[in-house]
């Protein structure tokens, strides 16, 4: 009897366990719930975390993510509007916003990356299709950055072939034409990025070659500049080289007159004092540098010049 009592019990906490089991479910932090019951969803999504209950047997439990998720779709070979074929590689950014129209929608998150393939995938062929080339490739007119070169921005900008979006403006309106389809399915998409550009076989070449010509008449603009730049230069220099040494003249000039004047008043001081004097050794300067060998000079001997030499005893 005991050993008979001991297995209903045993079965009947066999039983309870199971059927807590089934009973109680976890909601993470993560995470949102979605209860059905025979397969129909019943309530609102569940988006607390903690632990919660539902009917065992009868009701399931689907668990979705809240996170951003992440789409990376498969390139894609697309043609421009200015008919040049390029291979477009997109990504995204997406959540889950209405876990139960999710689930009716998609089912789970590989439906819906499947959906988003034909979402992002379409937007992305309608604006590349409706653009040029260009604007697909470059985001900016501007060759280098403002900030490190500012003076030569519309030169540059002159050089090379204008756009009027260009890429980021392209993935904004990839982004508007995807998220106008997304609300439908219970999700909405953050942002749509444009990976990668590659040019197929037959346009590469004529891209890269007109490339090297945008960057050869950019660089034939900086050359222009450059020289402008040093001729202004140039002039410059030599313009204040003319002034410097103008100034340089005029005060060495008046350095000179100054010297010239006190040498001749202390001459005129020196022959006043004593004129003979003076005469005297003006007169032997006069014989050292006039008188040396190899000079011959006839002069009669009561000659002024030679006076000095008949006083001699």
């Amino acid at each position: 009897m005991k050993h008979a009592l001991s297995l209903i019990a045993i079965l009947f906490l066999l039983f309870s366990a199971f059927l807590m089991t089934g009973m109680v479910y976890i909601v993470k932090e993560t995470e949102q719930v979605v209860l059905t019951q025979f397969g129909q969803p019943i309530g609102k999504p569940i988006t607390s975390a903690g632990l919660h209950f539902k009917t065992p047997f009868m009701q399931e439990a689907h668990y979705f993510d809240k996170r951003l998720l992440d789409w990376d779709g498969v390139p894609n070979q697309i043609p421009t509007g200015d008919k040049k074929y390029i291979w477009v590689d997109t990504m995204a950014r997406w959540y889950i916003v209405d876990a139960l129209k999710f689930l009716q929608a998609m089912g789970n998150e590989r439906g819906a990356q499947a959906r988003l393939d034909d979402i992002i995938n379409s937007a992305t062929r309608d604006v590349i299709t409706s653009n040029i080339l260009v604007e697909v490739v470059r985001n900016s007119n501007r060759v280098l950055d403002e900030k490190e070169n500012p003076d030569k921005i519309m030169f540059a900008e002159e050089a090379l072939e204008k756009i009027q979006l260009g890429r980021e403006a392209l993935e904004n309106e990839i982004l508007i034409h995807a998220k106008k389809i997304a609300p439908q399915y219970g999700i909405d998409i953050m942002d749509v990025r444009i990976k990668r550009i590659n040019y197929v076989q037959e346009v590469r070449k004529k891209v890269y070659e007109r490339m090297i010509a945008e960057r050869k008449r950019a660089a034939e603009e900086y050359r222009s500049e450059g020289m402008g730049k040093r001729a202004t230069i140039k002039g410059k220099m030599g313009k204040e080289l003319k002034s410097i040494t103008s100034k340089a003249f005029r005060e060495s000039q008046i350095i000179k007159g100054k010297a010239d004047q006190t040498a001749t008043k202390i001459y005129a001081s020196a022959y006043s004092q004593d004129a003979q004097f003076f005469y005297f050794i003006k007169t032997m300067e006069g014989y050292a540098t006039s008188i040396c060998s190899g000079t011959t000079a006839m002069l009669s001997t009561d000659s002024d010049y030679l006076k000095f030499f008949n006083k001699i005893e």
